[in-house]
């Protein structure tokens, strides 16, 4: 019965150690989704939405920041070339990019487009599914075009 209890206690403690993620990319998108080979048209492809959400998207480390949703806000399946694949926010709020590439890295940014719009560029981009969160640096929800694209 000691055995049982000591156990029961590791792996109570473990489960507390363990960082929880509460982005949930088997969830539906929030404002859809597509399916996009390298060469596209129009270029670029723009996503009208709601920037946001309740989750502070620095628990997940590295240079992710903003109020992003649970559900991605957009997911992007891609099949890959030779091209860079570049992800921008525009808005009139300051707004924050994270994304879940195909190889499970997370990348983010904030402000790197220039006047609070954020942009993630995959110079050799992966086929496969991206799932991008689009969140706001303030507490409010803002309007938001995400913009997908293959120029520089």
């Amino acid at each position: 019965m000691k055995r049982l209890n000591a156990l029961a206690v590791a792996c109570a403690l473990t489960a507390v150690a363990m960082p929880a993620v509460a982005q949930d990319a088997s969830q539906p998108a929030n404002f859809g989704s597509r399916s996009l080979s390298v060469g596209f048209t129009p270029d670029p492809h723009s996503v009208q939405m709601t920037a946001g959400g309740s989750i502070d998207a620095s628990r997940l480390g590295g240079s992710c920041v903003g109020k992003i949703s649970t559900a991605p806000d957009f997911k992007l399946t891609y099949t890959a070339g030779s091209l860079p694949l570049v992800f921008r926010t525009r808005s009139g709020e300051d707004t924050t990019l994270v994304i879940n590439g195909p190889d499970g890295r997370w990348s983010c940014d904030d402000d790197s487009y220039g006047d609070g719009d954020a942009e993630v560029r995959f110079n050799s981009p992966q086929s496969g599914v991206y799932d991008v969160w689009v969140g706001t640096y303030g507490n409010e929800p803002a309007p938001a075009n995400l913009l997908i694209t293959e120029t520089p």
